[in-house]
């Protein structure tokens, strides 16, 4: 097929690599504009434009597609049809029709579950046991469309966003490489989502990270794993934890109920969280035997 591709994290150059791989035709590549990145705020171009500039594919980074002369690119790339994975830019309907086959879309999550732009966070929050993807036609509304592809993927009581994102972005990508044969042939039954089902999965804000320790540690523990790291007060100094475990204990929520080789155990609403992985302001992450060794937590102690 002949393709323009429109996306911008690690998520949509996975597939971006795949399609190149699988021999398809991309004449354009859609990403957003180079964003300030790091300590020094330069410049740097997103994953998806370093895919594309590496394989020769040209580029165009709009701030939005809303006038003719921002969709002027599509048109002269006369595609077949748009795939589109985590791009963060609207598309208007007068994109959306320009490609002879319309627009797809690799969404992480099983639609019409967790429609929004923070799919893979809040089913590891809302503790969901299966997660996938879903490949569907695009339409004006958001993740609305009718799907072509659903497939679905567990969540382990291990995984984190990282590790869910990195698998939704394998199984994404294998998954349309494997549809555009069939789509090229009209031959997928497209269905429609049932609304009454529908959930949003609203953008990542400051406080989501901050942990309650008046909630069960079950929720904390999901908590930590959503927004990986989750973050806490210790001794008013903010306390980064990356990893955590569920343990027995009972005690005022934040209290430091034991300190043992295997980490500090603070009590929650309902059990007892042992933090594993843990990172003072301006330090590294490390393991909780390392950061002890320059850290005390006696206890007693109140995390925050």
């Amino acid at each position: 097929m002949r393709l323009i591709f429109a996306g911008t994290p690690e998520f949509a150059a996975a597939a971006l690599r795949a399609l190149i791989a699988a021999g398809h035709s991309i004449p354009l590549v859609l990403t957003q504009p180079d964003r300030p990145a790091g300590r020094g705020m330069k410049l740097k171009a997103s994953p998806v434009k370093e895919v594309a500039l590496a394989h020769g594919l040209p580029v165009a980074q709009p701030e939005n597609l809303k006038t003719e002369e921002a969709r002027r690119p599509i048109v002269e790339a006369a595609a077949d049809l748009m795939v589109v994975a985590a791009y963060g830019l609207i598309l208007p309907q007068a994109a959306l029709d320009l490609p002879r086959l319309g627009c797809v879309n690799i969404h992480a999550s099983l639609l019409p579950r967790w429609r929004g732009a923070a799919p893979i966070h809040r089913a590891i929050e809302a503790g969901d046991g299966e997660t996938g993807i879903t490949l569907m036609q695009m339409d004006r509304g958001l993740d609305t469309g009718a799907m072509l592809v659903k497939s679905t993927l567990p969540i382990l009581d291990t995984d984190t966003t990282g590790s869910l994102h990195d698998k939704l972005a394998e199984l994404g990508a294998r998954e349309i490489v494997a549809l555009l044969p069939r789509l090229a042939t009209g031959a997928v039954p497209a269905e429609s989502q049932d609304d009454s089902l529908a959930t949003y999965a609203k953008k990542i804000g400051k406080d989501d990270a901050r942990l309650d320790w008046s909630r069960p540690a079950v929720e904390l523990d999901r908590r930590i794993r959503a927004f990986n790291p989750a973050h806490a007060l210790l001794g008013g100094e903010s306390l980064k934890i990356w990893r955590a475990r569920r343990v027995e204990g009972a005690g005022a929520p934040g209290t430091v109920l034991a300190v043992g080789k295997d980490g500090p155990r603070i009590a929650c609403g309902e059990g007892a969280l042992e933090l594993i992985e843990l990172q003072k302001p301006g330090g590294k992450r490390m393991e909780v035997a390392a950061f002890l060794a320059g850290t005390s937590i006696k206890v007693g102690d109140r995390l925050q």
